[in-house]
């Protein structure tokens, strides 16, 4: 987790993932950040991955300058990020493309990105409380959306059904089971040497 300063504006939660092949920046980054979304490119290239189990088709493509390091030192490549329109708890999410361009090596064990720039190697250092924060409230969004989806298939399921299946059956109460048990017993004698036996029979009340 990163915080470079995107079209002169700093986002605290960026992350960045070398196993993916795209660059992302969310809708509500792009409108907080004041950005005219009609200039959006269009984009029809769905991507997967970023909440488990869902995909998505950005609404467009912005191409934003992209700064890491400090006034005296610093590097900034324009970045071409696709415009997810769905909620996580990240900013916008660095890809292998963005890597390759500020030619930067993450080693993720010390949570540390390092790239070259005009006056000396830069050390970007990542936050673990941050990044621990953003990954449970994305499991947390996750687990959201799945139920969220569940509903809905639960709910088509339950308009196709016929009319007669759509009535849920009436509990029996715990009283009335009591009252009508499912088997009877029966006391039986077998022999007038041996003594009376109680014995368990399946037959109903209605039979007995």
């Amino acid at each position: 987790m990163v915080s470079p300063v995107v079209s002169q504006i700093c986002l605290a939660n960026v992350l960045v993932d070398g196993g993916s092949t795209l660059d992302i920046i969310f809708a509500n980054t792009l409108e907080s950040m004041g950005y005219n979304m009609t200039s959006l490119v269009p984009s029809d290239q769905a991507f997967y991955g970023i909440i488990p189990g869902a995909g998505s088709t950005p609404i467009g493509q912005a191409t934003l300058p992209v700064t890491f390091g400090t006034r005296d030192n610093y590097c900034t490549k324009y970045v071409n990020f696709e415009v997810a329109e769905f909620e996580t708890s990240y900013h916008a999410i660095l890809g292998r493309t963005s890597l390759a361009k500020f030619m930067a090596i993450p080693n993720r064990m010390y949570l540390l990105l390092k790239m070259p720039a005009p006056k000396g190697v830069l050390s970007i250092y990542g936050d673990l409380q941050t990044s621990y924060a953003c990954e449970a409230k994305n499991i947390e969004l996750s687990d959201t959306l799945e139920r969220s989806r569940n509903s809905v298939l639960v709910a088509q399921v339950a308009k196709n059904l016929p009319t007669d299946q759509q009535q849920i059956p009436a509990k029996e109460s715990t009283f009335e089971s009591q009252l009508a048990p499912a088997v009877a017993t029966k006391t039986i004698v077998l022999r007038d040497d041996e003594p009376h036996k109680t014995a368990v029979i399946g037959a109903s009340l209605d039979s007995a």
